[in-house]
């Protein structure tokens, strides 16, 4: 099968980006993306990590932060840095697809150049390549996997635990999964998973007894080699999310524990140690700092893209710190060499998912098609299209959570609107098609009500420090790992090093200060708190598309930031 003319003009365009040949017949040979691909196997433990897939089944485009600002130690630190800063750090060169995997530089072009990332059938095409040299590596999967999607919220999550045992996961620990309620996480890690896939979380304990709800590591042998995976699920889930959906189980970073079970591990004959983590990356870290005896912590959490382990001392030697981005966009790979019963040396890569570089795994492919089938045309409806990229990512705001406030402030007839600073949702390029896919790739969870809410000044002044602070605490443990949440109609400053209740300033609506006493009428949507009602925000945001019919590009409502000259976690 020949390609087309415009098939060909973006193979041309890919090969002059990438340094590319033609072969004969035509296809595409690609000696960097066969090197980028190129891992030796590395000495005799080996583990594959992935982690906040957020149930994309599918290629997608996603665009890297403009603004990832690091406070107190970790200003200038990875992973905050971004653009120019963060491939001069990493050793990247401009324009390249590693550039493209991790920075936001040039993002349109780059993504019409070199195309979509992820996709399972791509992911496992690559996963059962760097199995194929490593006897006995595990899969490790660090969660936000069954959320995120239209088809994971309508099949309870299930699209993504077939999918994920057709890719062959080992070992497992969540976030977001909870928001399935306690009795369908369980019904899964004691249905589907069991004899399968490990699901371990040291820190989820009953909250009448403190009695463990799932086991907190596994052991398990590799070349010779005993080996313990420990689960560290996000510290902050009834916080974050709904706490009616977990009622008896508590959560937390439990940092005594952690170090409890690794010497128990360790004790058990474990050679190796490593923690599947769901903290974020600055939590991760400070937790390596802490406790003895870990070897690495694989993480997730708050999406950062890790090319390389921050190596942490601690007290009892040295810890690899890492974290896979999200989107099915990143596989990481870690090898130890291990002899006279220690690590001896490691080597580590992430590898991006390019859909163009890999072929798509029949197998994988065919399940997905499956999944999806009975829901394409609900799937592929067009609402809109958009004349300008929309995208989330950011600690501010995206220009799709902005058409999200638009449309909320319009339907609901709202002076201001809020919508939370998730870190989930693809990206679209202009002149795109806005389908109910992409839309409900921003809001598909188990609690969408939208709300309209009378608020006085200091209730909205009180809401943004509190997210403020927990974005911009400098004790990393204090952080939950979101972005700031979005606001639409009304404008503030910003102060991230300031203390808490003196962050948020100069809050204005059309010009005047916002009066702490004076009530405005606010739109919002995901409330937290039990009892909340409301049609689903995919409804109201749809209703606001069909209407519209073309988005022209979103003006961004940004907060005046102040104090954070020359921090480069945020572009020029």
């Amino acid at each position: 099968m020949g390609l087309n003319r415009r098939e060909f003009i973006q193979v041309m365009g890919i090969a002059a980006a990438g340094g590319m040949l033609l072969d004969s017949k035509g296809a595409l040979a690609a000696p960097s993306a066969a090197k980028l691909y190129d891992v030796p196997r590395f000495g005799n433990v080996h583990f594959l990590h992935f982690t906040d897939c957020h149930a994309q089944l599918k290629p997608i485009y996603f665009r890297e932060p403009n603004v990832n600002l690091g406070i107190g130690d970790a200003v200038g630190r990875m992973p905050h840095l971004v653009g120019e800063k963060l491939l001069k750090e990493i050793g990247v060169k401009p324009n390249t697809p590693e550039a493209y995997a991790f920075t936001y530089l040039n993002f349109e072009k780059a993504a019409q150049t070199y195309g979509k990332v992820g996709g399972f059938a791509h992911l496992s095409t690559l996963v059962k390549r760097m199995k194929a040299g490593r006897p006995g590596a595990l899969l490790l999967d660090g969660g936000d996997t069954w959320q995120g999607s239209a088809t994971a919220l309508w099949t309870n999550g299930q699209d993504m635990v077939d999918a994920c045992l057709e890719l062959g996961v080992d070992v497992m620990t969540a976030h977001w999964e909870m928001t399935l309620g306690d009795k369908r996480v369980k019904e899964i890690v004691e249905k589907d998973f069991k004899g399968k896939v490990d699901f371990v979380a040291q820190n989820i304990k009953t909250t009448d007894f403190g009695d463990p709800v799932f086991p907190p590591y596994v052991l398990k042998e590799m070349n010779g080699v005993q080996i313990a995976i420990i689960g560290q699920a996000f510290p902050y889930t009834p916080i974050a999310n709904p706490r009616y959906l977990v009622p008896e189980w508590s959560f937390g970073i439990q940092e005594e524990n952690m170090q409890k079970m690794v010497d128990e591990a360790r004790s058990k004959g474990a050679k190796v140690v490593v923690v599947l983590s769901h903290n974020g990356m600055d939590v991760d870290l400070k937790m390596a700092s802490r406790v003895r005896g870990i070897d690495a912590i694989m993480g997730g959490h708050t999406h950062d893209g890790m090319p390389a382990p921050v190596i942490v001392s601690n007290p009892g030697g040295k810890t690899l710190v890492t974290n896979a981005g999200s989107n099915s966009k990143f596989l990481g790979v870690l090898d130890f060499d291990v002899r006279g019963g220690k690590v001896q040396g490691y080597k580590y890569r992430l590898l991006p998912v390019f859909s163009n570089f890999l072929p798509a795994d029949k197998n994988m492919d065919a399940l997905i098609n499956k999944i999806r089938a009975p829901y394409e045309s609900k799937l592929n409806e067009r609402l809109a299209m958009t004349e300008g990229t929309l995208y989330r990512r950011g600690n501010f705001n995206g220009t799709f959570d902005q058409l999200i406030v638009d449309a909320l402030m319009d339907v609901k007839g709202a002076d201001i609107a809020f919508s939370p600073g998730f870190r989930w949702g693809t990206s679209l390029l202009p002149d795109s098609p806005i389908l109910m896919e992409h839309l409900m790739d921003q809001t598909a969870t188990t609690y969408s009500y939208s709300t309209l809410t009378d608020m006085s000044g200091s209730t909205i002044k009180t809401i943004l420090e509190d997210v403020a602070d927990n974005l911009f605490n400098p004790d990393p443990y204090y952080q939950q790992g979101g972005d700031m949440v979005r606001v639409g109609g009304m404008s503030y400053t910003i102060a991230p090093k300031e203390k808490m209740g003196a962050r948020i300033q100069d809050m204005r609506l059309d010009g005047k200060l916002i009066d702490a006493s004076k009530t405005y009428k606010v739109a919002g949507w995901a409330p937290v708190a039990e009892g909340a009602s409301g049609e689903p925000v995919w409804d109201v945001v749809a209703q606001w598309l069909r209407t519209n019919k073309v988005v022209t590009p979103r003006k961004l409502n940004t907060p005046r930031i102040v104090g954070m000259d020359g921090n480069p976690g945020i572009a020029n």
